[in-house]
C-alpha cells in the first residue's frame, strides 16, 4: 500500500482542535516533474510543428528577409512597388507611432507576406516534383539527363535538416487511375488464370461495367480525390481492418523476430530492461521529430511519415458494428503480463525516463512476486484473441465502469504491453527448424490469452532471454514498426549493452515504487464466454500512402515456369526469366506511382455500396480468393548493423497468417546479399496446405533458378531447413 499512500498529495482530517492537514512532499514534488514534463513536451511539440510548418523554409529565414527588405528601403529603393506604401495607408492610425514607425511595421508586414509566399511556392515546387516518377523505370544504373536535373532540383527544394514530419505537406496526393486502364490491367493480370471461355464471358462483364456502372462510380471517386488527400487509405482502414468481425490474430496481426543467431543476454529481467527502454528512446525522439524521414533507400525521395503518428499509446476498441483505433498523447507507464497477472509499470521517476538497470530492477520484482490471479484474469488477454462482436458486447457489459474500467483503461492507455513468457524460444536445439516453427508460432498467437492483440504492439520476452514483436495492422502496416523494431535491437546491443554478468548498466534506485497489480472483478458468466498471389507494395510516395496490390502471376511469368517446368533450352527460359522479371517489376512499379488496380477497384465497391447498386463485375473481382499472399519487409535502416564484420546480428525478420483458409502467407526478407528468410505460415484445419512441404518447393525453385542463371555456381551451403516455417492453428 505505500505507493497509494504516495499517491496523495494531501489529506486531511477534522478534529476538535480544527482541521488537521498534511503534506506529502514527495507526491507534490512528483506531480511538479509530471506537470513539468508534460510542459515541456507541448513547448516542443510547438516548436517542431513551427519549423514543420515552414519548411522547406526556416524560421530564422523570416529576420533575413525582414532584414534584407528593410536594408533595400534605407538605400532609398522600393523592393515592394509600392505596396509598402499601401499597407502603411491602411494600417490602423494611431498617435503614438511616428510615420517611421508605421513605416517600419509596414515593411515588417510585407516581408512576412512574402515570406510566406516564397515558402507556399517552394512547397508548391516540391510538390510538382516529387510528383515526378519517371525515374522509377529507367533501367537500373542508368540515369537520363532529365532524371539528373531533377534529383538537383529536389535537392535544392528540399531544404536541409528535415523533421520527422517535413515533407507531410509537400507530398503529392494519390492519383485517380482511370476506368479503362484499371479494367485492361485487371483483365491482363486474370488471363493466365482463365480458359478462354472464362476470360471471354469476364471480357464481357468487364466491358459492361467501363461502359456503364463504372462511370458513375468514377465520378464520385473524382469528387473525393479532390477533397481528401488520399482516396483509399481511410475506407481501406475501415473496411478492410476496422469492420472485420473475425479473430484479429493470426488473420490480422503480424509478428517479428530477435536476432537469429545471437541472444545478447540471457536473463529474462536484463533483455526487459534494454528493450522497454530502446523502445521509450524511440518514442522520445518521435515525439521530438528527430527521427529521419524515411526515404526510398538510396535516393532522396521521402515517404509519407502520417502512420508513425500512432505507434505509441494506441490501441483497437471493439465495437459490434466496427472497431476504433484510439489514440492518445502520452502515456508514462507500460502494462506487464506475467503468469496471469497485469501491472502497470511506471517508466518515469521524478520526471526522468528510467535507466535500463532501473526498469529490469522492476521487472524482477514483477517476476518475483508470488501472488495469484484473480479469478477470471488468467485468460482474460483471449477476449481479444477471438470475434470482434461478443468481445464488444463483453467489454461494454462488464468493462463499463468500476474497478474493471480502470484496469481496462489502463492497459490501453499504455505506451505498449509487454508479455513476460515463461517458455523459452530461438533457434535452438538439435533441431533448428522445429525451434523456429514454435519460435513464430508463439509470436503470432501465443497461448492465445497471454497477449493484448488489440495494442498497437506488444513485446514479448522470454525466459532464455529471446525476444519478439506482435503488432495489430489496422494502424500501419509493416515497415513502420520494422523501423522502430531495427531501432530497438540496435539499440539494445549496440549502445546499451549489458557488463560481464549480463545485467542492464547503471544504477539502481532502491526507492521506486513497486508496479502496481491491476485489480479485476470477473464474473462467472464473464468468463463462461472466453474464445479464441497477393503481393504487398507500399504507396508511401503519397500522403497518407499504406499498400497496394502487385497481382505477381502474369502471362510473362507463367510462360516462364511453363518452359522451365517443361525442360525448355537454358537460352530461352533465362530469356523468358528476364522478361518476366521485367514484367513483375514493372507491376511493382506502377502500384508504387498510383496505378495499381486493387485499391481502385476496391473504391469503386465502396462507391456502389453507398449508391446500392449492385456490379457483377465488382462483385467476382472482390470476392476471388488470395490463396497465396506475400509480402517483404526490407531492412530500412543498414546503417545500424554492419552484417559484413558482424553476420551474426541478423534478425529473423517476421511473419503473418494466411489470408485464405486453404492458403499460404509468405513474408520474406532479403537480408544482405547471401541470405533471404522465409516465414510461411498455413491452417490446420486446410488438409492441402503444408507449410513445410511448400517451403521445400521455395527452396527447389531457388536453387532451379540458381542453376538457370549461374550454372557453374554451387549449391549454398546453407539451407532452407533452418528457416521458420510454421502450420498455424485456425
Amino acid at each position: 500500500m505505500a505507493e497509494a499512500h504516495q499517491a496523495v498529495a494531501f489529506q486531511f482530517t477534522v478534529t476538535p482542535e480544527g482541521i488537521d492537514l498534511q503534506l506529502s512532499h514527495q507526491a507534490l514534488t512528483e506531480i511538479y516533474l509530471s506537470g513539468l514534463r508534460s510542459w515541456k513536451k507541448r513547448l516542443i511539440r510547438l516548436k517542431n510543428s513551427v519549423i514543420t510548418g515552414v519548411y522547406p523554409a526556416s524560421p530564422s529565414s523570416w529576420l533575413f528577409v525582414v532584414i534584407a527588405i528593410l536594408a533595400t528601403m534605407y538605400t532609398r529603393s522600393d523592393p515592394s512597388m509600392g505596396l509598402i506604401a499601401k499597407i502603411q495607408e491602411h494600417l490602423p492610425v494611431s498617435h503614438s507611432l511616428s510615420a517611421q514607425c508605421q513605416t517600419v511595421v509596414s515593411a515588417v508586414l510585407f516581408s512576412t507576406m512574402l515570406w510566406l509566399s516564397l515558402i507556399f511556392t517552394m512547397r508548391l515546387c516540391l510538390k510538382q516534383l516529387l510528383s515526378y516518377h519517371r525515374w522509377m523505370f529507367e533501367q537500373h544504373g542508368k540515369m537520363s539527363n532529365t532524371t539528373k536535373v531533377w534529383v538537383a532540383l529536389v535537392r535544392i527544394f528540399s531544404g536541409r535538416q528535415p523533421l520527422l514530419y517535413s515533407y507531410q505537406g509537400s507530398l503529392p496526393n494519390l492519383p485517380l487511375p482511370a476506368i479503362k486502364d484499371t479494367v485492361k490491367r485487371y483483365m491482363e493480370s486474370v488471363r493466365p488464370l482463365m480458359d478462354s471461355t472464362e476470360f471471354e464471358r469476364m471480357t464481357k462483364l468487364a466491358s459492361e461495367f467501363e461502359s456503364s456502372l463504372g462511370h458513375r462510380l468514377q465520378w464520385y471517386l473524382k469528387l473525393k480525390a479532390l477533397w481528401a488527400a488520399n482516396y483509399v487509405s481511410d475506407w481501406w482502414e475501415e473496411y478492410i481492418y476496422l469492420r472485420g468481425r473475425s479473430p484479429i490474430m493470426v488473420n490480422s496481426n503480424y509478428y517479428g523476430m530477435d536476432f537469429l543467431y545471437v541472444t545478447p543476454t540471457p536473463i529474462q529481467a536484463a533483455r526487459a530492461g534494454n528493450t522497454i527502454h530502446a523502445f521509450l528512446l524511440y518514442r522520445r525522439k518521435l515525439n521530438r521529430e528527430e527521427v529521419k524521414p524515411s526515404r526510398i533507400p538510396g535516393t532522396v525521395i521521402p515517404l509519407c511519415a502520417a502512420q508513425c503518428e500512432r505507434i505509441f499509446n494506441t490501441t483497437r476498441t471493439p465495437g459490434e458494428e466496427t472497431d476504433t483505433v484510439q489514440h492518445w498523447q502520452d502515456s508514462d507507464y507500460v502494462v506487464v503480463y506475467h503468469r496471469g497477472r497485469y501491472f502497470r509499470l511506471w517508466v518515469y521517476q521524478a520526471g526522468r525516463l528510467l535507466s535500463p538497470r532501473e526498469i529490469e530492477f522492476q521487472i524482477q520484482r514483477i517476476l518475483d512476486d508470488s501472488s495469484a490471479p484473480s479469478a477470471g484474469e488468467e485468460k482474460l488477454g483471449a477476449l481479444t484473441a477471438g470475434d470482434r462482436v461478443p468481445w464488444a458486447k463483453a467489454r461494454k457489459e462488464y468493462f463499463s465502469s468500476g474497478v474493471n474500467k480502470r484496469s481496462l483503461d489502463c492497459i490501453e492507455k499504455a505506451a505498449f504491453f509487454v508479455t513476460l513468457d515463461d517458455d523459452e524460444q530461438g533457434m535452438m536445439g538439435e533441431d533448428p527448424a522445429a525451434s523456429l516453427d514454435r519460435y513464430a508460432k508463439s509470436l503470432l498467437h501465443g497461448k492465445c490469452y497471454d497477449r493484448w492483440f488489440d495494442k498497437s504492439f506488444s513485446v514479448v520476452i522470454y525466459k532464455n532471454g529471446k525476444n519478439g514483436l506482435n503488432a495489430e495492422h489496422s494502424w500501419a502496416d509493416a515497415p513502420v514498426v520494422a523501423h522502430l523494431w531495427e531501432y530497438a535491437l540496435a539499440t539494445d546491443s549496440f549502445q546499451l549493452g549489458y557488463n560481464e554478468e549480463g545485467h542492464c548498466k547503471g544504477e539502481v534506485d532502491s526507492s521506486l515504487p513497486r508496479p502496481q497489480k491491476l485489480s479485476w472483478d470477473i464474473s462467472p458468466e464473464d468468463r463462461g464466454m472466453f474464445c479464441l498471389t497477393y503481393e504487398a507494395s507500399m504507396t508511401r510516395l503519397f500522403r497518407e500512402g499504406r499498400t497496394e496490390t502487385v497481382r505477381s502471376c502474369s502471362n510473362e511469368s507463367c510462360a516462364f515456369v511453363r518452359a522451365l517446368d517443361g525442360g525448355e533450352a537454358a537460352d530461352v527460359c533465362r530469356r523468358l526469366f528476364r522478361a518476366a522479371s521485367e514484367k513483375h517489376q514493372n507491376l511493382y512499379r506502377m502500384a508504387m506511382t498510383g496505378a495499381g488496380i486493387d485499391r481502385h477497384l476496391f473504391c469503386l465497391y465502396v462507391v456502389s455500396k453507398y449508391l446500392g447498386v449492385e456490379s457483377p463485375f465488382l462483385k467476382e473481382v472482390l470476392s476471388e480468393p488470395w490463396r497465396l499472399s506475400t509480402s517483404q519487409t526490407p531492412v530500412q535502416q543498414v546503417e545500424l548493423f554492419d552484417l559484413v564484420n558482424h553476420p551474426e546480428y541478423i534478425s529473423c525478420g517476421g511473419g503473418f497468417g494466411p489470408v485464405a483458409d486453404d492458403g499460404y502467407g509468405v513474408s520474406y526478407s532479403i537480408v544482405g546479399e547471401n541470405m533471404i528468410n522465409f516465414h510461411i505460415s498455413c491452417k490446420h484445419s486446410c488438409p492441402d496446405t503444408g507449410a513445410h512441404k511448400f517451403g521445400a518447393q521455395i527452396r527447389k525453385a531457388l536453387l532451379d533458378l540458381l542453376q538457370l542463371l549461374c550454372p557453374d555456381q554451387r549449391e549454398p551451403t546453407k539451407t532452407a531447413e533452418s528457416r521458420p516455417e510454421a502450420k498455424k492453428d485456425q
